[in-house]
């Protein structure tokens, strides 16, 4: 439903409002639920073919559900008649004219993963005939393919201070599937006896990166040498502190800074 509504929001030049579509739709399959209905959702298909004959409010829908009720309930003998092969001809020609044939040009020039998802999708609706299961394994594989394209992006940028003071400034999200990457950045044997780890740019993610970061502490105190951690964000030190009990770790406190205003300027004066 979301998906048709975000569809319909491009070709009209338009804006729907999810929530009140999902509240409405929600209610709307609970009350079909207790009169022993079947529930359902927007179609695209229906959609496109309102659209598509000039329809831009949501009367058009109203019309063809009314329309359809008085088919089935009157009409039903008059349907019956037709062939079968005409029905099948009608959807022929529905579906041609709601595929986006542009799309297959497309191809070409869209990633792999996102190709191949397309393609599970689809052949997953033709054989089990059940679109949510589709779905939830097109996300399923995004997610996988997302966490993986991830996992690669983790960089640390090297440099040492006038104290001797060795700092990893981290790039990325640190996460279960970027933490080996991180773990091979660091060599503790041959690093000084402090070593600054700046997440500034990066975010503990979840537990495994915890894991990952108390681990190299373990590294580096094996060694004698001392690990501090900097620019923590909120949700990171929440996290630390959750797992304070299997974890040990240095936090450097980040500063705070204050706005000086007029009356403390002419103080300072």
């Amino acid at each position: 439903s979301l998906l048709t509504l975000n569809l319909i929001d491009e070709i009209t030049e338009s804006r729907g409002n999810g929530n009140r579509e999902c509240i409405a739709q929600g209610t709307a399959n609970i009350a079909s639920g207790f009169l022993s209905g079947m529930g359902g959702c927007a179609m695209i298909g229906q959609s496109l073919i309102n659209t598509s004959s000039g329809a831009r409010t949501r009367l058009s829908g109203i019309f063809a559900s009314i329309m359809l009720l008085v088919f089935i309930m009157f009409g039903s003998s008059v349907i019956e008649k037709l062939p079968m092969a005409a029905l099948v001809g009608v959807m022929f020609m529905v579906a041609i004219g709601t595929f986006e044939w542009a799309s297959l040009k497309t191809f070409r020039k869209m990633p792999i993963s996102d190709v191949l998802v397309m393609v599970i999708v689809t052949l997953i609706t033709a054989i089990t005939k059940n679109l949510a299961v589709a779905v939830l394994t097109g996300i399923i594989i995004s997610a996988l393919v997302f966490s993986w394209e991830n996992a690669k992006r983790i960089r640390a940028r090297k440099s040492v201070d006038k104290d001797g003071v060795k700092h990893y400034e981290i790039y990325g999200p640190l996460f279960f599937g970027s933490i080996k990457a991180f773990s091979e950045k660091f060599n503790p044997s041959e690093d000084p006896d402090e070593v600054v780890i700046d997440f500034k740019e990066s975010r503990i993610v979840d537990m495994s990166a915890i894991e990952a970061v108390n681990a190299i502490t373990r590294r580096y105190r094996n060694y004698e040498k001392t690990v501090y951690l900097r620019h923590l964000s909120d949700d990171c030190k929440i996290l630390l502190q959750t797992a304070d009990a299997i974890i040990e770790v240095n936090v450097i406190e980040d500063p705070s800074y204050k706005v000086l205003t007029n009356k403390a300027k002419l103080l300072v004066r």
